[in-house]
């Protein structure tokens, strides 16, 4: 979920692989689609599992991306979806993590494109700037656009 507040910013969840240590990635809301889950109803229940926030609908798919990647020992290769919702403000609750959310997230923040762009930490997806500077400017694009680069060490 690509959440964005009056202000223009953007909420990324710090999280980093609990098997690696390393530097955390600072990445949008969202998560793997339970069996039998739609990928628009998996993308609301894990905006409410992560930070607390009901939506009723995840808003227009803005960006796709295939994305290859290990987490807590395992490899992923996996389709990803991103909705668009802008909403006034939020408060992030983070009380109904997972077990797994608890072990892997470490805090939160809005962005501006303006702090994305001279940010020195890693970001998911790399062009989240130019991508969300792009949304903001344009609005939602007709087709998806597809973010990148695809794998992750």
């Amino acid at each position: 979920m690509v959440i964005v507040d009056a202000a223009d910013r953007v909420l990324l969840l710090r999280g980093g692989d609990p098997q690696r240590p390393g530097p955390a990635v600072w990445h949008t809301p969202g998560g793997g689609i339970d069996p039998g889950e739609s990928p628009e109803h998996a993308a609301l229940r894990e905006l409410v599992e992560e930070v607390g926030l009901e939506l009723e609908v995840p808003g227009p798919l803005v960006w796709t991306r295939r994305f290859e990647f290990s987490f807590d020992g395992v490899r992923y290769d996996q389709d990803e979806v991103f909705y668009f919702t802008k909403i006034d403000s939020h408060e992030v609750d983070d009380s109904r993590h997972t077990p797994l959310e608890r072990r892997y997230l470490s805090g939160h923040r809005w962005f501006s494109v303006a702090e994305l762009e001279r940010f020195d930490e890693l970001v998911a997806p790399p062009d989240l700037a130019q991508q969300l500077g792009r949304l903001l400017h344009e609005g939602p694009p007709t087709v998806p656009v597809a973010v990148g680069p695809a794998v992750m060490p």
